[in-house]
């Protein structure tokens, strides 16, 4: 797992080491990602997440990498299904031989899958980030050395499910009051405890509203 987040740091740091043909600049993230102060929880998503053993029978095409990155599976940082839910912004940040005319044609056909959705007022919230410096592994890593990599940081509503498991896990030990004796003798108030339990459910309400809000469609005026 250590050697899997470092991947995905270096990834997102790449642009402030390496020259690039468009990196993107870190402050770019919040810009790009953030559309609502509250709603700023990205769902990370690596690939190709290979043994060194599958990575001679696999063509690591920038099309399959960035398919991988969006369809529900390994990839994922987070648990979560992400068809279930609308993307609002996503930044993928493409590493190693990389050209700009590949990632434009795997993106085109993530465009045209109707699993992958995005909400109506931003419908193709794309940042992409290309740095041509190939990912490096460390010796006896589980993690293949490949020619190229992706790290997609999106803002999806889909990643409400971690909250809706978090919720439903605090509620089982809280109605025990289980481990609530560790908090309080620390100089913890019990009363916290509800309310961060009533904040979480907030921030769930809030990505739901998200999901679900549309552009209203203006009138053409007659002339």
């Amino acid at each position: 797992m250590n050697r899997l987040i470092a991947q995905m740091v270096s990834s997102v740091t790449a642009s402030l080491r390496f020259d690039g043909m468009l990196n993107v600049d870190l402050c770019e993230f919040q810009t790009n990602l953030v559309p609502y102060p509250r709603i700023h929880f990205p769902l990370l998503s690596y690939a190709p997440l290979l043994s060194p053993e599958k990575a001679y029978h696999e063509s690591l095409s920038v099309a399959q990498m960035t398919r991988d990155c969006f369809q529900p599976g390994g990839c994922q940082m987070v648990q979560c299904e992400p068809w279930r839910g609308k993307y609002m912004a996503c930044c993928a940040l493409y590493r190693g031989d990389i050209t700009p005319r590949d990632v434009t044609d795997a993106f085109n056909v993530v465009k045209r899958d109707k699993h992958v959705q995005f909400v109506d007022w931003c419908p193709t919230g794309f940042k992409v980030g290309i740095n041509s410096q190939p990912p490096v592994v460390v010796p006896s890593s589980p993690i293949a050395k490949v020619p190229r990599s992706l790290c997609m940081i999106s803002n999806t509503t889909a990643i409400a499910e971690a909250w809706s498991r978090l919720d439903h896990k605090f509620d089982m030990l809280y109605a025990k009051r289980a481990f609530v004796h560790w908090y309080v003798g620390e100089g913890m108030e019990e009363g916290e405890f509800g309310e961060a339990r009533e904040d979480l459910a907030a921030l769930e309400k809030d990505y739901e509203e998200v999901a679900q809000e549309t552009t209203p469609v203006e009138e053409e005026d007659e002339y």
